[in-house]
């Protein structure tokens, strides 16, 4: 009777042990698609980066949607649908799959941007027709916008937005050429004061800050294919390293994204169907991988990576759009692409949970 007890006991053990096994491997990659004003979903396996499209998949969206932002708790979605002027808010289901909720939430004009703080208190909207940024709290059990004062005027498009990791900041590229950064002060969690402007290269499409919170990184795009390197300091404000911006043999680049280590980063280069890679020093300051460039799909545009840090995900922008899947090493930074994945048309925004 003891024996029998005890393989009872084993196998209720290996079950419980597989049931958590099975959770381990459940990353759901999503991404918008404007043309068809829908998102993408897909099942990530996070041993193998292979993805296999969620049932359901696409989800329908609202019109032109640009980008999408997921709240810590994973339990809600936020799309920006630049065609209509307002913000979906979806619930993610056990599986990955999304559900609206309805009514849609009005932001500025032809919002495109969305940035949230780590504590998934507030969301941010870049709205590249008004030249504003919106601020919403959000509501932690059911997720809904409630807009917080007006909307906070950037004098040009603003084409990026990253939220340093306090949350005491915001940072917005401003379109021109030359073009700049905007520093936000933000005081429970609305921005209300106006930093000292960085001037950077023209068309500033790519921002990204390190997971230190301690250097920032912008990509200019054509015609100066270059990248500005900065220090923030304690008040938030930007010092350019000696040195910056640093000039790209390459062309377009228009994203970039620091790994989850904080040791590379990678730029993806529209014009040159590439990703450039770099070491980041203990200053901030770039070295070029011997090995890079890394050869993607036509015009990539956006970079995202999965929680483990082992894979990167690229958007790529030509006429045959697709997902692209590389693995990353994490002791030399090295890519090597896994798979390519036809989303249907065009992905702006891609972002990844566990």
């Amino acid at each position: 009777m003891l024996k029998k007890a005890a393989a009872l006991f084993l196998v209720a053990v290996s079950m419980a042990t597989c049931v958590g096994c099975g959770k381990s491997v459940s990353d759901y990659v999503y991404a918008a698609i404007p043309s068809s004003s829908q998102i993408v979903v897909y099942r990530e396996d996070p041993n193998s980066g292979v993805l296999t499209a969620l049932t359901g998949s696409p989800f329908t969206a609202g019109p032109g949607v640009q980008a999408i932002a997921i709240h810590p708790s994973k339990q809600f979605l936020y799309a920006a649908n630049s065609g209509s002027g307002d913000i979906s808010l979806f619930t993610i289901g056990t599986f990955g799959e999304l559900t609206e909720v309805t009514p849609r939430t009005p932001a500025g004009i032809t919002p495109t941007l969305l940035a949230m703080d780590s504590a998934g208190k507030y969301l941010y909207v870049g709205n590249a027709s008004s030249n504003n940024i919106s601020t919403f709290s959000i509501d932690a059990s059911s997720g809904m916008l409630t807009e917080q004062g007006s909307p906070f005027l950037t004098g040009a498009s603003p084409l990026n937005m990253a939220l340093s990791p306090s949350g005491n900041f915001l940072y917005v590229t401003i379109s021109g050429s030359p073009g700049f950064v905007e520093v936000l002060g933000l005081t429970a969690g609305i921005p209300t004061t106006f930093g000292p402007l960085a001037q950077v290269g023209a068309n500033p499409y790519g921002l990204v800050i390190d997971p230190s919170g301690a250097h920032l990184y912008v990509a200019n795009s054509a015609p100066d294919n270059s990248i500005s390197e900065f220090t923030i300091n304690s008040d938030g404000s930007l010092q350019q390293l000696s040195g910056s911006p640093i000039g790209e043999t390459y062309t377009s680049p228009v994203s970039v994204l620091v790994d989850n280590s904080g040791k590379y980063l990678y730029v993806a280069n529209k014009g040159s169907g590439n990703l450039a890679a770099y070491a980041i020093g203990s200053d901030g300051g770039l070295t070029i991988l011997t090995n890079s460039p890394f050869a993607t799909n036509a015009s990539p545009t956006s970079i995202a990576t999965d929680p483990g840090g082992k894979y990167l995900f690229v958007g790529n922008q030509a006429s045959n759009a697709t997902i692209q899947v590389f693995s990353l090493d994490p002791g030399s930074g090295t890519l090597a692409s896994v798979s390519s994945y036809s989303p249907g048309s065009t992905p702006t925004s891609i972002v990844v949970i566990h």
